[in-house]
């Protein structure tokens, strides 16, 4: 079976089998084989040709995936739990929004603490300047699945806090590195991606989002929460509407 995703990366890259080869320090024989004949290569030669190529080893590799290497490799993604929101340090957010060096990406319906009492508003500015990528998901405050979440959680206000969050972050919108999007789906967690970091909130029927589990997520190759909860922020992406 050929492993069409590796001569995709490739070409892309405009990187001949030769020319790979030598960047691996292996044979111009050994890629043909992992092109053509679907092999994988041993963990370290992975992990260089992904660096090459610039592509997750999975994706070049999605067997990967299977067996258990990725369930140990998952396990190893996990970093910290912490039972509440509240409990998360202050200098754990600021930590991993200060080294955020390509991607920062939200999911929430408000997370009016992110604007209130993490300084996000200054964060997206500065990040946007160094050239980060900055896309926010915030809830559509007429959405049905906000009202009802309100109603779940007993918060009547949030579709205010939803507007409010949006008031904050008006600011950065003109910024070219910045994309706000409002969704109306139901969101089962909050996902905060800082690079290769991701915060991700739980969600419990009956109460507040800040009373639930947050899990602390390292991308890890071969892991596979990571991936899990950034394609579950990509397929909200696609829905959302943009800020105007």
């Amino acid at each position: 079976m050929t492993n069409e995703r590796l001569r995709g990366a490739m070409a892309s890259a405009n990187l001949t089998k030769h020319a790979l080869a030598e960047r691996l320090g292996v044979s111009t024989k050994t890629v043909e084989r992992w092109i053509t004949q679907g092999r994988c290569p041993h963990p370290g030669l992975r992990l260089k040709a992904a660096r090459v190529l610039d592509c997750d080893e999975t994706y070049l590799w999605p067997e990967l995936l299977a067996g258990r290497r990725s369930a140990a490799a998952s396990l190893s993604e996990l970093v910290q739990i912490w039972p509440t929101r509240p409990e998360v340090p202050h200098e754990v957010w600021r930590s991993l929004m200060k080294q955020a060096g390509d991607h920062i990406d939200v999911l929430v319906y408000a997370g009016g603490f992110l604007v209130e009492s993490l300084d996000f508003v200054n964060v997206v500015r500065a990040k946007a300047g160094a050239g980060v990528q900055v896309r926010i998901l915030v809830g559509e405050s007429d959405a049905p699945e906000v009202v009802a979440r309100g109603r779940e959680e007993g918060l009547p206000s949030l579709a205010k806090r939803c507007e409010s969050t949006l008031e904050y972050l008006r600011e950065t919108m003109d910024l070219p590195m910045v994309d706000i999007r409002t969704h109306r789906t139901t969101l089962y967690n909050s996902i905060y991606r800082f690079g290769d970091s991701l915060l991700v909130n739980t969600h419990s029927y009956g109460a507040y989002a800040s009373k639930s589990p947050v899990q602390h997520l390292q991308k890890v190759p071969g892991g596979r929460l990571f991936a899990h909860y950034m394609d579950s922020f990509e397929a909200v992406w696609k829905t959302g509407r943009t800020v105007t």
